[in-house]
């Protein structure tokens, strides 16, 4: 079997972002935050905007603020980017439920993590993903990522459930770039990198786009890349992805993504605050000093 990234991207889209979930000092959620965002994303090149992922915090909203959410978030997209909406926990009900009101209040597509903490065995992964799966009419990409989850979705079960006639695509923030090309192969699921340290490697062994934490504020350098890589331009995919190497480092391996892509944000003026929700906290000043001076030398152009 072979992939379909050309249906892929009409599911999905190619250039997708894992929103950060703006909010007020107080914890609540920032309507007018997230208009002003999802305007922004949508005018740099994004084409997919997944809401209520680990980024958007996932752990810490309750199942009517990420209805609200998503709500919010399609209503200013307006059909101009697919919404894609994280709905995995560790209970499968819970799931199940959550890709119900998801559904209802108009997302486009499902991400569903490999349930963590619990550890289940592949065959429950199996199980639980089905499940999820054939509760609504939804297309769903499943989330590979074993740091978090502390389990990894084998490429034996991957293969498994690309059976299923929803399950279509996988975000992997695995690393395993042997095993995703063996399960490209061998299926017709869209790969997504969900590693902004490797987007240019996955995107040239064959991944259908990204899903991405720099996105927030970098949508149009990724759009750059996604589009030289296509066109077979490998030279200028490298030029960008080199000029991409201090931002992505300074967001991705400091604090924690979502609380640095919301400072970043927030400086840019997108956003008003970069709060977060405990057990996050906010970037200490050296974090905050060492994305300043990424930004600063970050060229606009390549």
């Amino acid at each position: 079997m072979t992939n379909s990234p050309h249906r892929a991207e009409l599911l999905f889209g190619t250039n997708l972002v894992a929103m950060v979930t703006p909010m007020r000092p107080d914890g609540t959620l920032d309507e007018s935050g997230i208009t002003r965002l999802v305007d922004h994303l949508l005018s740099t090149g994004c084409d997919g905007i997944v809401v209520g992922g680990t980024t958007g915090e996932s752990p810490t909203l309750t199942d009517a603020e990420l209805t609200q959410l998503i709500s919010a978030v399609n209503a200013q997209a307006k059909n101009r980017a697919r919404v894609i909406a994280g709905v995995g926990t560790y209970n499968t009900a819970d799931s199940i439920q959550r890709a119900r009101d998801a559904e209802a209040a108009g997302a486009d597509a499902l991400l569903l993590v490999c349930p963590y903490y619990s550890r289940p065995t592949q065959a429950g992964i199996v199980a639980h993903c089905i499940a999820v799966a054939d509760a609504t009419e939804l297309p769903v990409m499943l989330y590979d990522v074993p740091a978090r989850t502390g389990v990894a979705m084998e490429a034996a079960t991957l293969i498994e459930l690309s059976d299923h006639p929803r399950i279509r695509a996988v975000k992997d923030a695995k690393g395993d770039l042997f095993e995703a090309m063996t399960v490209m192969a061998r299926t017709p699921l869209a790969y997504y990198c969900g590693i902004d340290e490797l987007n240019l490697p996955y995107l040239a062994c064959g991944a259908a786009g990204v899903v991405s934490v720099v996105g927030n504020f970098l949508a149009h350098r990724n759009a750059e890349l996604i589009q030289a890589v296509k066109s077979g331009d490998l030279s200028y995919a490298n030029t960008v992805q080199r000029s991409l190497l201090d931002i992505v480092d300074a967001v991705m391996r400091t604090s924690q993504g979502a609380v640095m892509a919301k400072a970043a944000l927030t400086e840019l003026g997108t956003i008003t605050h970069a709060s977060v929700r405990l057990p996050l906290i906010e970037s200490p000043p050296a974090h905050l000093q060492r994305l300043a001076e990424a930004m600063d030398t970050l060229s606009m152009t390549v």
